[in-house]
């Protein structure tokens, strides 16, 4: 290879002019490259001087080249203090903290929360930028008092209810002062401490530590529950004061354990994450220094934390171990033992368990149950509440002319033979196919029943929106709806519990899951018969429903044909999951033809929040014109059967028999008191005299129908929408 081809001629006059001209040019660029930066220093320089010097500029110059004075920023606008008060405490501690915060020139108002709806103003303040501060006393039994009743039971559920969510108060500034009496150990101030916390699982944010005043003069911090307040008053004005000028103050004390502080900057964040009893975990009973988390010692108790923190000798490493091998044999033991009474469905003792275990009592009666006996319960439906508030009556009441606030929710069993994806009590309850357990009668079951319905409803005595008329008229339970949870055609006494509905006057609607074909062919006539039609293949139901038993089609099949042979009314409930079962509407009508059932619901699932138990989200919930889409093109595959209700507000429409469509009028309204002389001649015949459903029809309101301008609410009513609500999800 010629070398002359790959090497430079550096002699070369061309080659050296080239170089020059590189260098002059580099040298040129490097100069203005340092003509930039310096220039930019400095601007940045006089820009940082003129900013210390002259206060920072609003947007609106005036004409004249002089600045305007700048805004004030506003960071609290003032002070809302709500009371809950027996004996007057509560109340002039109100004024006492209200005459303190006025004198820091802020406007402050004294609320009691007798008079005050939550559920229609508390978002407000969200955005009020107000502080608000809520002085509760607790009963020695660990109750609030009457005037704060309904608060904290509205509180209560709005804190576990997914329609609410973990951020509906993010936003909201709030301070807690509980009192009560030590001597009550097990109950000392309860009311303060759920009220903050049930705030705090809302997305509220703490301003201030929770106070605690004690009645104990032995045992309060300050020598008297009215020192106490005023201890906590001076603690809270300093915060106030802080707030007011925008900073974040640090009320410790300089008493919290290194990293504390840093740690509630993060507060809200934290909540973000995690289920609610993560945020329960979190949120712990706190020292009054320590308002956000607690220590690893607080969460012991005084024996537990001397052994957490003791030192065991080497010579006593033997005879611990004796001691945890003891144990572990006796446990091995009677889980054996308990196993083989388990698999028989009965106790050591060879006697049937109760349904209700202790954990599962614990689960339910925190999601708002009053549990009866050993397999039952009652709860109050949303709807109730709403209607005795003027506020609107459930889908029932628009399809069938029930009274909702009249209306008892309630299960004789709590257990089922499905794992319903959508089950709106992410399964705590029992699963089982067959009934083996303890069994109580259904005198007792109703009885207690009603009882504490009743005084579910008279909670609401006194409560801001509820209706005197309907209040009253609510202590009288007119219908049962026997859906709540669980499979109520399992116990195995379900119809001497109709029948004493009946003698009560008592209507009864039954919801089952079409798994127990012989139970419902063996059905005494009810008011109204649902079966649940999840799904119109194999598949599809096997994927929805989850059933327990492995021949789950054909008893799903023969729960729809003894259906047929009833002769009261029937419904087919569907509920429709988007992206699972919109699409089977061939499969659907066959059904359909199956059952020949005198109405069919169908409804949008309802979503009931993240569970661990289901995979369902809100993008499985249709919107309600997809239901009315789906509605309408299913009545084209059924000609005996029009579209005759709707009920928007649940995301429901009724499909009915043509048979009920007399004289181009509707009659898909119930005669109740008709049904009640029929079912009375029915028993009093032995069951020889029968009735069939046409023979207790009434006629349907025009508002009710599909296509009516109030798409199914009662015009005597006023609709209420939460203010934060968006996709309609309301379940009932």
């Amino acid at each position: 290879m010629d070398p002359s081809v790959d090497t430079w001629d550096l002699s070369s006059p061309l080659i050296s002019l080239w170089i020059n001209r590189f260098y002059i040019y580099l040298g040129f660029a490097v100069s203005i490259s340092l003509w930039i930066c310096l220039q930019v220093v400095s601007k940045t320089q006089d820009r940082n001087l003129q900013e210390k010097s002259v206060p920072k500029a609003p947007q609106n110059l005036m004409t004249n080249g002089y600045v305007s004075l700048q805004e004030k920023d506003i960071f609290v606008s003032g002070v809302k203090i709500f009371y809950g008060s027996q004996t007057g405490t509560a109340k002039g501690f109100a004024t006492v903290l209200a005459e303190a915060v006025t004198s820091l020139d802020l406007p402050v108002a004294i609320i009691n929360l007798k008079e005050y709806d939550p559920d229609d103003h508390l978002i407000e303040e969200v955005t009020s930028k107000n502080v608000c501060v809520f002085l509760v006393a607790t009963y020695t039994d660990g109750r609030p008092t009457e005037s704060a009743e309904w608060f904290c039971k509205w509180l209560e559920e709005a804190s576990s209810d997914f329609r609410f969510g973990k951020s509906y108060l993010k936003g909201m500034r709030y301070a807690v002062f509980g009192l009560g009496n030590s001597a009550y150990s097990s109950h000392f101030n309860k009311v303060g401490k759920n009220v903050d916390k049930w705030l705090w699982m809302l997305g509220a944010h703490r301003v201030m530590s929770r106070g605690e005043g004690d009645c104990d003069v032995v045992k309060s911090k300050h020598g008297s529950i009215e020192a106490d307040f005023r201890a906590w008053k001076t603690k809270f004005i300093s915060q106030l004061q802080a707030l007011q000028k925008g900073e974040r103050k640090k009320y410790c004390g300089g008493h919290c354990k290194k990293g504390k502080c840093e740690s509630h900057q993060h507060d809200s964040e934290e909540r973000e994450e995690g289920s609610h009893e993560q945020d329960e975990l979190h949120h712990r009973d706190t020292e009054e220094e320590e308002p956000f988390e607690s220590s690893s010692e607080e969460e012991f108790g005084g024996e537990d934390r001397q052994s957490l923190n003791s030192i065991v000798d080497v010579e006593d490493l033997g005879k611990i171990m004796d001691h945890v091998k003891k144990e572990k044999r006796e446990k091995e033991q009677q889980e054996e033992k308990s196993g083989l009474f388990r698999n028989m469905g009965r106790n050591e003792d060879g006697e049937r368990r109760a349904m209700i275990t202790a954990a599962l009592r614990e689960a339910l009666t925190k999601q708002g149950y009053q549990l009866i006996g050993s397999h039952s319960g009652v709860k109050l439906c949303r709807w109730t509440k709403s209607m005795l508030r003027g506020r609107g009556g459930c889908y029932k009441h628009t399809f069938y002319g029930i009274e909702s606030h009249r209306c008892m929710e309630t299960t004789p069993s709590l257990a089922c033979a499905n794992k319903c994806v959508f089950c709106w009590r992410h399964h705590t309850n029992p699963v089982g196919t067959e009934w083996r357990w303890k069994m109580d009668q259904p005198e007792m079951i109703l009885k207690e029943a009603v009882e504490n319905h009743q005084n579910m409803i008279k909670q609401f005595k006194g409560v801001p929106g509820v209706k005197a008329e309907r209040f009253e008229e609510g202590m009288t339970v007119k219908h049962c709806a026997l859906s709540l949870v669980g499979e109520p055609i399992m116990y195995p006494e379900i119809n001497r519990f109709l029948k004493l509905l009946h003698q009560c006057k008592i209507s009864s609607f039954l919801v089952t899951n079409a798994q127990f074909p012989a139970e419902i062919r063996n059905l005494k006539p009810v008011t109204q018969l649902y079966v649940s039609v999840d799904a119109s293949t194999k598949e599809s139901l096997k994927k929805i429903d989850r059933p327990l038993f492995k021949d789950f089609w054909q008893r799903f099949l023969d729960s729809l044909k003894a259906l047929a042979a009833k002769q009261q009314r029937t419904v087919y409930r569907l509920t429709l999951v988007k992206a699972w079962n919109v699409d089977e509407l061939q499969a659907y009508a066959q059904l359909v033809f199956l059952g020949n059932p005198d109405f069919i619901e169908v409804k949008g699932v309802t979503y009931c929040g993240e569970s661990s138990a289901s995979s369902l989200t809100m993008a499985h919930v249709p919107w309600h014109e997809e239901v009315v889409q789906f509605v309408r093109e299913l009545v084209d595959l059924i000609p005996d059967y029009e579209i005759a209700c709707e009920h928007e507000h649940s995301n429901c429409l009724l499909i009915a028999h043509k048979k009920f469509k007399i004289g181009g009028e509707w009659w898909t309204w119930i005669d109740y008191n008709r049904f009640q002389e029929l079912i009375q001649e029915y028993e009093d015949s032995g069951g020889s005299k029968t009735f069939s459903a046409k023979d207790y029809m009434a006629r349907t309101p025009h508002w009710a129908l599909f296509g009516a301008n109030e798409r199914g609410f009662d015009p005597k009513d006023t609709r209420h929408q939460r203010k934060n609500k968006s996709k309609a999800i309301s379940g009932c």
